[in-house]
């Protein structure tokens, strides 16, 4: 074979890629880049304002994410599908990974650098945030008085009383636990999934009894999925308290909300609740 012979293997590549289109790019036509990167309107001076509003943004999309994988969760378990709830929980742990390490560029701000640009949330706070509070109502901290804030904005409030008055993620695992053979009161099974999901003692001797079993079990396996989601969230949790007890100290939060005071009490809730304390019974 001639030295200038090609290996029938080899692929012949362009010089250049496709540039010229009709329209917009593919690329463009399926992310909608350029409707992303222009809905930062900053309301100040400040340089850093940029990175706080990108990386809200941001936040705001693994939200999204987020509350798309546990819906597909809830829904496998509804349907006996344990292997398809696992694999949307695994997902959803890469995708808290990725939506904590969010807090880093906001987690060394200076009381002065956050002042400066404080001004423009005027009275915006996280926890008005619809997406966010769709996510905690899928975790089981359910409230009716949190659908207050977006009775202006029809969609997001019908979604959120759509996902008030559904079973939470939670709510199908106990349910799925019941189906399987464990003893779980009919007060817990038929409970009013618009409030908040309050702990159980029968709940907690399922999952006792679930651990001290195969641990490569179907249920063993969802106990451990669900338990890296919570850990993740109550990482989110303590960061966002870290970060926000740096910027503004002890000062009141955007919103009317208590600040550090507040977050310090989320921080202090175990998601999924019964995981956690059934292990002090194996």
């Amino acid at each position: 074979m001639s030295h200038q012979a090609r290996p029938p293997y080899e692929a012949v590549e362009p010089e250049t890629p496709h540039l010229d289109f009709a329209g917009t790019t593919p690329y463009e036509d399926y992310v909608r880049a350029d409707v992303l990167t222009h809905l930062q309107h900053t309301l100040s001076d400040d340089p850093g304002e940029l990175v706080f509003l990108v990386t809200t943004q941001v936040m705001e999309l693994w939200f999204t994410v987020l509350v798309h994988e546990w819906e597909t969760a809830a829904g496998a378990l509804r349907a006996d599908d344990v292997p398809t709830a696992i694999d949307a929980l695994k997902r959803s742990v890469r995708e808290l990974e990725a939506l904590n390490a969010s807090w880093k560029p906001l987690a060394q701000l200076t009381p002065a650098q956050f002042n400066s640009y404080r001004s423009a949330l005027g009275e915006g706070s996280g926890f008005q945030s619809a997406m966010y509070r769709r996510m905690e109502f899928l975790l089981g901290e359910k409230s009716a008085s949190m659908l207050v804030p977006h009775r202006g904005a029809p969609r997001a409030h019908a979604e959120l009383e759509k996902a008030l008055h559904e079973p939470s993620l939670y709510d199908e695992a106990v349910r799925l636990l019941a189906r399987r053979g464990q003893e779980i009161p009919e007060t817990v099974l038929r409970r009013d999934v618009s409030l908040r999901y309050e702990p159980s003692e029968a709940v907690e001797a399922a999952w006792a009894a679930v651990y001290s079993g195969d641990q490569h079990a179907e249920l063993a396996r969802l106990g451990e999925a669900l338990t890296d989601v919570a850990e993740l969230v109550w990482r989110w949790r303590n960061d966002h308290l870290v970060a926000t007890r740096r910027a503004m100290g002890a000062k009141p939060g955007t919103g009317g909300s208590a600040g550090v005071a507040w977050l310090e009490k989320r921080a202090r809730k175990n998601v999924f609740p019964e995981l956690w304390t059934a292990r002090s019974h194996v």
